[in-house]
């Protein structure tokens, strides 16, 4: 459920979530082979694609944006036209997108940016979050619970939502009709410009702001950090949302948000899905993303 916390099955001990009743709520609310060495640096000699949409990506990194393209293309095949993507990795200077325009109904990942604008909301009124809203925003990020994210959106108005979208340069972004929250429509890209925003210095969530965000993010309960964590590094502290919602058209939307910090790590991904016919297929959809990701990003680096 995007919701409140419900335990997921378990598929080959790796916290793959089925939980097929999960959406019902929200509903009301509404590997591939190895890339050879293209250019030194910079845009890729040849994008990939997949089902007519080109996988693009740059990097500073020699090698790397051919590497990402190919794979992420392989990771995504059959599932193209239903899926978006975007990364960035500060260390090698790289980004990808993959039609990280498109338009999705937001289900749960739509939570990260609710608390980004509690914060924002909390800083322009030069106060502190109370108690109450250190409870609520805890239990939105950590257990996806609906009713702590339904207090919250009414409580930051649709005025407060659009104010923080404003600021945050989330153009393509649209606040759910009537409340219904989890039929945002958010893109891959601007999901990255939020994850961005979590991990620098800006002008829009201060320090405070960006470590209270990332250390809910960081506390998930352990059966819904699935997605964008599968493959990730021992040596990365992992940050992430999910989302998921069924609805009668386009079937099972399955989201991750993620990103990875510590131990020389600094990168964050979206991957948006829907057109799944199970819960567990999107989530499978998003972890092959994730991994071919976290793996290519991990590389040694050849000297």
């Amino acid at each position: 459920m995007q919701g409140t916390h419900m335990p997921l099955p378990r598929r080959a001990k790796q916290g793959l979530a089925a939980a097929l009743a999960a959406g019902s709520a929200l509903t009301a609310f509404a590997a591939a082979a190895p890339a050879q060495a293209g250019t030194a640096a910079g845009t890729s000699s040849a994008a990939a694609s997949v089902g007519g949409s080109p996988v693009t990506c740059t990097s500073h990194r020699p090698g790397l944006a051919d590497r990402l393209e190919r794979d992420i293309a392989a990771s995504l095949h059959g599932h193209g036209k239903a899926s978006a993507l975007a990364l960035y990795d500060r260390t090698t200077d790289t980004s990808c997108a993959f039609r990280a325009d498109t338009a999705f109904d937001s289900a749960s990942v739509v939570k990260v940016t609710i608390l980004g604008a509690l914060l924002r909301q909390v800083a322009d009124e030069n106060r502190h979050l109370t108690s109450r809203e250190v409870d609520l925003t805890t239990a939105m990020i950590t257990k996806s619970d609906n009713a702590a994210t339904n207090a919250l959106w009414h409580q930051i108005g649709h005025d407060g939502i659009q104010h923080f979208l404003n600021l945050a340069g989330m153009r393509d972004t649209v606040p759910g009709p009537k409340g219904a929250w989890g039929r945002t429509q958010i893109t891959a890209g601007d999901q990255v410009k939020l994850l961005r925003l979590l991990t620098s210095d800006n002008n829009v969530l201060g320090a405070r702001s960006r470590s209270y965000a990332l250390r809910l993010m960081n506390r998930v309960v352990p059966d819904q950090r699935w997605g964008t964590p599968a493959g990730a590094p021992g040596t990365a502290t992992v940050h992430v949302k999910n989302g998921w919602l069924p609805r009668s058209t386009n079937g099972w939307r399955v989201h991750s948000v993620g990103v990875f910090t510590g131990g020389g790590h600094d990168y964050g991904m979206a991957v948006l899905s829907h057109d799944n016919r199970t819960m567990e297929n999107g989530v499978a959809t998003v972890e092959r993303a994730a991994r071919a990701i976290n793996r290519d990003l991990n590389l040694p680096k050849v000297s």
